[in-house]
């Protein structure tokens, strides 16, 4: 990878970052971080992780931001830790307790998390980012006051147990986007007439991309990340090949035929380079959006 600098005239970088969060650092940070050592404003991520949390940021760089809405995250993967006996306000280790109960017994646990899977409604934790009227509901928390939460429809693949101790279980979690473990976690310790939250959190997988493939922030620092191409984004997207007479027509925002199914396509050049993401009008591909030509 080769940092961007355009007064100097360096490299134009666009394409996908796949970054293994730290714990105590904010996604926002991350970001931050990266946009300075690529020298490049425009970098966005699909998918806050919190700060305790750690694991797979995906983030878009340079013009490949503008694919963004069009990256399937789903299903995401956690490995969550969750510590029974106590509650707190905010769901997870950082906050305060808010409640006490008796350790919960195992067939309990079982019988909970069988409650706790296909699609169900979950009430958003009260330090989230969800919004109410507004104002986003941790603004509102850290202010001292109370917002009434709706509770939204999410999906819960499946629960895989990973480990057991006296008071804490180790759990694999697949779900669909927008659902909160922190409030899995407090639900799961409510239904077993006990208290639970969250002791740790790591993201292994979003979609087609996982945590494995990831750099570290460091390698991001020191300039050793590899920024991948932008066709990258797009993985399961059917991939139809240009002739040089259509990326002429494509990069103006003119249709080309296209070859292959779906109601979307990726449109590449000879090189294999993404040269537009198109939606299907009848047999012929529209630009939706245009990548810089190599």
């Amino acid at each position: 990878m080769t940092a961007r600098h355009q007064a100097a005239g360096g490299p134009l970088i666009d394409g996908v970052l796949l970054v293994d969060k730290p714990a105590g650092v904010t996604s926002h940070d991350a970001v931050m971080t990266t946009r300075r050592a690529l020298g490049e404003r425009r970098i966005g991520h699909a998918g806050t992780l919190d700060p305790f949390a750690t694991g797979l940021l995906v983030m878009l760089v340079g013009r490949a931001t503008r694919l963004l809405p069009y990256i399937d995250g789903e299903p995401k993967v956690y490995d969550a830790t969750i510590r029974f006996g106590a509650e707190t306000n905010t769901g997870d280790l950082l906050g305060e307790i808010s409640r006490t109960a008796p350790l919960p017994a195992v067939a309990a646990i079982d019988q909970a998390i069988s409650q706790l899977t296909g699609t169900i409604e979950q009430i958003p934790p009260t330090f989230s980012a969800k919004r109410v009227g507004g104002r986003r509901a941790h603004e509102a928390a850290r202010a001292g006051e109370a917002l009434t939460l709706r509770p939204v429809m999410v999906r819960v693949d499946a629960w895989l147990m990973l480990a057991r101790r006296a008071d804490e279980i180790d759990v694999r979690i697949t779900c669909g986007g927008g659902t909160y473990i922190r409030a899995l976690a407090r639900d799961l310790g409510a239904i077993v007439n006990s208290a639970a939250h969250l002791t740790a959190l790591r993201r292994l997988r979003s979609g087609a991309f996982h945590v494995a493939d990831a750099a570290t922030l460091d390698s991001v620092r020191d300039g050793r990340a590899a920024v991948l191409q932008p066709l990258a984004a797009l993985p399961s997207l059917p991939i139809d090949l240009l002739s040089e007479e259509y990326v002429q027509r494509v990069v103006r925002g003119l249709d080309v035929p296209a070859s292959s199914d779906g109601p979307r396509g990726a449109l590449v050049n000879e090189a294999g380079t993404l040269v537009a993401l198109a939606e299907r009008c009848g047999d012929r591909w529209q630009p939706r959006v245009v990548m810089r030509r190599e």
